[in-house]
């Protein structure tokens, strides 16, 4: 689990919808900057 977010937390209201739809967002930027530097790095190191 990327953010530790329990079952308990999300049944309580917690961490509501809003607040997953940013930690999402923030993986799929992560994980696109990831490949940009791997693709540059795969470009760039000979």
């Amino acid at each position: 689990m990327a953010f530790g977010i329990s079952q308990k937390d999300l049944d309580s209201g917690a961490v509501d919808l809003c607040r997953i739809a940013l930690l999402n967002d923030y993986l799929d930027m992560r994980e696109d900057n990831e490949s940009r530097v791997d693709k540059w790095r795969a470009a760039n190191e000979r």
